[in-house]
């Protein structure tokens, strides 16, 4: 049994590396992941079955909502970072739409501000390395303010029901450093120059009707199958992630650069865990995951509709969320209780 689920969990992991038709179909394949160790562990019941309808219904509805806000919205949007794109002082611009981004998106979805911040970045027609650079801190701004509620990302909506926690629990768990992480994000990209010179319009045609449910439905079936993973990897947790010290726990999370955090998420979060282990967790699934781009629902939408290869996000991703994962570290056990 433990063997079985030892198995698939590894096949979440790195099946999406090794295989292109698994990347591209990323969600059923966790919706069936989930399913099979659900049934291989024995926990495969009508309550946990219930559990995952129910779980992802929240983020979904608030994604759709959003996406066909965001749709209706295109031609006022279009005309403000037309105008903004012209402005002098485009790399407070930039700073400005990363920072607001981070914090929105707990309320608005992960996925919701990283369109946004794509088609910003598209409208503002900036050269190619700004256009990365900011793409890629915007990423890292919106990967850590989307975990503050359990409408943010899967991550944070997994967590949440793992922990079997209220809606509040993470932004009081590990808030302040989420904030700090932004407003950070922020100002470094600030050191950084920002110039315009790209090519105009968006990188891609503007999401149809069709495309915003499409994305609701597979973000559903990602939620509902990450529950049943978290449930078939519990008595893993329990028996021996619980062991670990806090440290551990944090870098050990660095592989999230390589992986998608929120399944990372979904495999070691647990009741047993302590609150300082379950902070250092957290911290380090949310700052790798920004490294490289299959480490995040934001990187992976904004690198497709900007083009952005794996070596561009890399080249960036690296040189910040290294620098930023030790100064968490040291924040984390000179600051926390």
């Amino acid at each position: 049994m433990t063997l079985g689920v030892l198995l698939i969990l590894a096949l979440v992991l790195f099946g999406p590396l090794l295989l292109a038709v698994i990347e591209h179909n990323l969600e059923l394949f966790f919706f069936v992941c989930g399913i099979a160790a659900a049934l291989v562990s024995g926990r495969l019941t009508l309550e946990l079955a219930e559990h995952a309808a129910r779980e992802p219904i929240p983020i979904t509805l608030a994604a759709a909502a959003f996406g066909a806000a965001v749709h209706l919205a295109r031609p006022a949007l279009e005309r403000l970072f037309t105008r903004l794109s012209t402005s002098p002082h485009l790399g407070r611009v930039c700073a400005g739409v990363i920072v607001v981004l981070g914090f929105l998106s707990s309320a608005i979805t992960a996925v919701v501000a990283a369109l946004i911040l794509a088609e910003a970045l598209a409208l503002l027609r900036l050269e190619r390395k700004s256009a990365v650079r900011v793409a890629v801190l915007g990423c890292f701004a919106i990967g850590m303010g989307a975990a503050l509620t359990p409408l943010g990302e899967p991550l944070s909506t997994i967590a949440i029901g793992a922990l079997n926690a209220d809606f509040w629990y993470l932004a009081r768990l590990i808030g302040p450093y989420v904030a700090v992480g932004i407003a950070a994000v922020g100002a470094l990209s600030l050191l950084f120059p920002v110039a315009a010179g790209g090519a105009s319009g968006t990188a891609d045609a503007a999401d149809g009707w069709g495309a915003i449910a499409l994305r609701a439905v597979r973000l559903y079936l990602f939620v509902a199958g990450l529950v049943g993973l978290s449930a078939a990897a519990q008595p893993l947790v329990d028996a021996y992630l619980v062991k670990l010290p806090d440290a551990a726990l944090f870098w050990l999370n660095s592989v999230a650069a390589l992986v998608d955090n929120a399944t990372l998420a979904a495999a070691e979060i647990g009741p047993g865990l302590n609150p300082a282990q379950q902070r250092n967790l957290l911290m380090g699934l949310l700052l790798a995951g920004g490294m490289l781009i299959p480490g995040n629902l934001p990187n992976i939408i904004a690198a497709a509709r900007l083009g952005i290869s794996g070596r561009e996000w890399a080249r960036v991703g690296l040189a910040v969320g290294l620098p930023l994962m030790a100064l968490c570290f040291a924040a984390l056990y000179l600051l926390a209780p």
